[in-house]
């Protein structure tokens, strides 16, 4: 507990420093991916990070000083080559994107290690610390550093936010914003520079190995809980700028654990826990609604089918059991229990000893599930022209899902039908 307050209380100015920084880069770099991922370029993040460890290399080179300015300067332009090098090669052959970023993440990430090896062999004493940029160790980050940080996430803000308009049409839909005008190719390259600068900014934290996570994680797990692009952006941030937290105070109490690597391992947690538990979209909840579709359509089969059980003598509220319906249709015996439980309990059927007796709600929503069997079943005979023995099983499928609208409008396409095409009464 005393960890903790001394940490929030940010009484030591390196505490600060990594803190502020960690929160300034996680935050801004992924409200830069979240448009990065909505125009399906996720890798190009990863392409960048690795370029512009060549541009740092030579930056210090021609330099021969460790400015972050400088520095990164030098990673920006290297960084920013290797996007139009990527656009170049898809353009002018055959080769397509993903293609294309291989070679240049590998080409690029190559020379840089060869220009930090000739460097490191130089017996230059100022070149200390420069492979940081390779692995990241945000724990170094000095008042200097901040400063850059600060300057670059407010700059990447304030540009979403005045071109936030024109970077969600760019996102959703190239081509109408192309015929209204929009300037399509000066917005690319826009997203593309802000792309490079959070990279950029971020590689001295994390380093290029881990900087693509860093732009792309918070915006991919935002994703799985709004379909609203401004609620995306924010909480894209506010998970980034908890993940810098989170990960500079496990640095901060264990000295011994790097920040760059706890700040990308916290945000995938979240990302994992995003995949799996967000509303809608989680696998928990697509697992759920899968289980509760097919017992909607087990319910509303056994309906139907006791329904079909008393249409040859009009009696619907006759005892059917089990056997009976399993003579009408396959259904392992097993699922037609579980189900007939359920419709018990929901009101739809009662049990009369070893039998069961559909209800008059039962009844009525057995009937209209045969309705809209047998309706689409004409009108793929009448409109689509199919024959009559080639309609059923489309027909199985599609009566569970015919809103009351559609059921409706079917009624007035077929000029309220009696008949189906097996001469079967439509109810």
């Amino acid at each position: 507990m005393s960890d903790f307050t001394e940490f929030f209380s940010f009484t030591d100015a390196n505490v600060r420093f990594v803190a502020i920084g960690s929160v300034l880069l996680a935050s801004s770099s992924a409200v830069v991916g979240c448009f990065t991922l909505l125009r399906k370029r996720a890798l190009v993040g990863d392409a960048v990070a690795h370029a512009v460890l060549p541009g740092v290399c030579l930056a210090f080179m021609l330099s021969g000083t460790k400015n972050p300015l400088v520095l990164l300067l030098g990673a920006f332009i290297t960084g920013w080559l290797s996007l139009i090098v990527i656009d170049f090669i898809t353009s002018r052959s055959r080769i397509k994107e993903d293609t294309a970023i291989g070679l240049v993440l590998s080409v690029f990430f190559g020379i840089g290690i060869l220009l930090l090896t000739s460097i490191q062999h130089s017996g230059n004493a100022a070149q200390s610390g420069l492979d940081k940029f390779l692995f990241g160790n945000a724990a170094a980050l000095i008042g200097e550093d901040l400063i850059v940080f600060s300057v670059v996430a407010l700059l990447l803000l304030v540009c979403t936010v005045v071109f936030y308009k024109e970077l969600m049409l760019l996102c959703f839909d190239e081509a109408y914003a192309r015929t209204i005008g929009y300037p399509v190719r000066a917005l690319e390259l826009l997203l593309t520079t802000l792309t490079v600068f959070a990279v950029v900014v971020g590689i001295q934290a994390v380093g290029v190995v881990l900087m693509a996570a860093m732009l792309i994680t918070p915006a991919a797990a935002a994703r799985f809980w709004t379909e609203n692009l401004r609620l995306m952006l924010v909480l894209a941030a506010l998970m980034g700028a908890f993940s810098g937290l989170a990960g500079a105070y496990v640095s901060y109490t264990a000295p011994s654990m790097p920040t760059g690597p706890w700040i990308v391992l916290i945000i995938s947690m979240i990302a994992i826990s995003s995949f799996a538990f967000a509303p809608g979209k989680g696998w928990v909840s697509r697992i759920w609604k899968q289980r509760r579709n097919k017992a909607r359509v087990l319910e509303e089969n056994l309906l139907k089918l006791m329904y079909q059980l008393g249409e040859p003598n009009q009696d619907y509220y006759s005892s059917r059991n089990v056997t009976d319906i399993m003579e009408r249709r396959q259904i392992p015996k097993s699922e037609i229990s579980k189900g007939l439980r359920k419709l018990k309990r929901e009101g739809y059927v009662v049990k009369d000893k070893n039998a069961w007796v559909l209800t008059r709600q039962g009844q009525t929503r057995g009937m209209r599930v045969v309705r809209l069997h047998r309706l689409w079943e004409l009108y793929l005979t009448q409109f689509l022209e199919l024959a009559s023995d080639h309609v059923h099983e489309d027909a199985e499928t599609i009566e569970h899902i015919i809103t009351p609208e559609l059921e409706q409008k079917l009624m007035q396409e077929l000029q309220y039908p009696v008949l189906d095409p097996h001469n079967n009464k439509i109810p």
